[in-house]
């Protein structure tokens, strides 16, 4: 169940990275994160993926409530839905890259497959 991890933010503060990451990851297909975040980016953007499969004005709607970019909205329905139109669940891969060097937090590369 997504957003049970509180990541040391506020809520509102937790709120609105999740929507950017998952925003900035639609848009250009992976990003690095620490493993926490990646993992909590992956369940949002799964269900935004799952939501766009079905293309109607509700789901449109709805997507566009989370998702922070217009083009981004459209790009998910128009190309990124249909590639995954007969997989159900599994859209995003996380891959260790090693800790981060300052704090050694364990980052990742979260990327759409």
């Amino acid at each position: 169940m997504p957003g049970t991890r509180k990541l040391g933010r506020t809520t509102d503060h937790r709120k609105a990275m999740m929507r950017a990451m998952v925003t900035f990851l639609l848009e250009n297909g992976k990003i690095e994160t620490t493993v926490t975040r990646a993992k909590e980016v992956r369940a949002m953007t799964e269900k935004m993926i799952t939501l766009a499969k079905e293309k109607n004005l509700h789901n449109q709607r709805q997507a566009l409530a989370y998702i922070t970019k217009e083009d981004v909205v459209s790009k998910l329905f128009n190309e990124i839905a249909p590639k995954y139109a007969d997989k159900n669940g599994g859209y995003c891969r996380i891959i260790k890259t090693g800790p981060r060097r300052g704090d050694a937090a364990e980052m990742c590369i979260i990327e759409l497959i």
